[in-house]
């Protein structure tokens, strides 16, 4: 019996961003009374997502995501991976929303640019 080659897989982070659309009253009380734990300090890639949004006005919000794909599937399945989720998460919140779109960044072919200390 051969065995399959293992696929590599690599880390991505992605940045789903969107509108708010047709969200309820209830469902802008919600985000409202919530949005101080969703401001700056709680922008964080995990695989659950995490939610951020401006409370005024409450017109656009981000979700950040890490993805562990398939190498070969590149940087695009991992922002479909992503929004997926995203769109399973607002949706299960009960939150509107519309005009997703991904912003993808590969951490396994990610140039770092180290600068070089002078000795004095």
């Amino acid at each position: 019996m051969s065995e399959q080659p293992v696929a590599e897989q690599h880390t991505y982070r992605v940045i789903v961003r969107g509108t708010w659309d047709g969200l309820t009253e209830d469902a802008r009380a919600r985000l409202l009374a919530e949005a101080d734990e969703h401001g700056m300090a709680s922008m964080r890639f995990t695989e659950q997502g995490s939610l951020s949004y401006e409370p005024a006005p409450l017109k656009h919000f981000s979700m950040r995501y890490v993805v562990m794909s398939d190498a070969a599937d590149g940087e695009e399945m991992a922002g479909v991976i992503a929004q997926d989720r995203a769109e399973g998460a607002l949706r299960g919140l009960g939150y509107g929303f519309r005009d997703l779109r991904c912003t993808v960044t590969d951490l396994d072919t990610m140039k770092i640019n180290r600068k070089s200390r002078t000795r004095r």
